[in-house]
């Protein structure tokens, strides 16, 4: 096999493994954003049962009404039980280990679109050593993160396919790049578009 059929064959690979990565890194942090969410929701029922359970018991001192004395415990009894839901599922902890896996595998992204753009410039040798290094620190970030679940894969496709979340067209990052940084665009090229 000729040097540029086998580079154009790692350039596919390495193509894959960067969507993959992409896909991968939104998709903890679309779980992040899940468990953020149902962390606050919880800690929101929380202080609600606790008012009405103290409110609710407070009340009865007053009141002596036996609705009130159902009204309180079950509040009781449900805080209780929303207590022992988040000992044992520690979304805090979860979100924030999405979270790492998430920034490891944003660096592990960074290193293959600079592979990609440095390969023409590299050895077949130099592009297979630095291919099995990158694989050899995805490999150690999957088995340390946390499994992600269907719903955030799903809303990383929604994000990545549909809102294009993770890219720039050539006119937004003209307009977060510093002046000197910007690129003239073509208007026939935005035009096809």
């Amino acid at each position: 096999m000729s040097c540029p059929e086998q580079k154009e064959k790692l350039r596919a690979q390495l193509r894959e493994a960067y969507g993959r990565i992409v896909y991968s890194n939104t998709t903890h942090l679309k779980a992040v954003d899940k468990l953020i969410l149902k962390n606050n929701r919880m800690k929101s029922c929380q202080i609600a049962l606790s008012a009405i359970t103290t409110g609710g018991f407070l009340s009865t001192f007053i009141f002596n009404e036996g609705f009130l004395k159902f009204v309180t415990g079950l509040a009781s009894v449900l805080s209780l039980g929303l207590n022992i839901y988040l000992k044992n599922f520690e979304l805090d902890t979860l979100s924030k280990e999405h979270q790492i896996a998430a920034n490891d595998l944003w660096l592990i992204r960074e290193k293959y679109i600079s592979l990609l753009t440095d390969m023409d410039d590299m050895t077949i040798d130099q592009i297979i050593a630095t291919r099995d290094m990158l694989q050899d620190d995805t490999h150690n970030v999957y088995k340390t993160s946390p499994k992600t679940d269907a719903d955030s894969y799903a809303m990383a496709q929604k994000a990545l396919k549909t809102e294009e979340e993770q890219f720039f067209t050539d006119e937004e990052l003209n307009q977060i790049l510093p002046k000197h940084l910007r690129i003239p665009i073509k208007k026939e090229f935005l035009n096809n578009k």
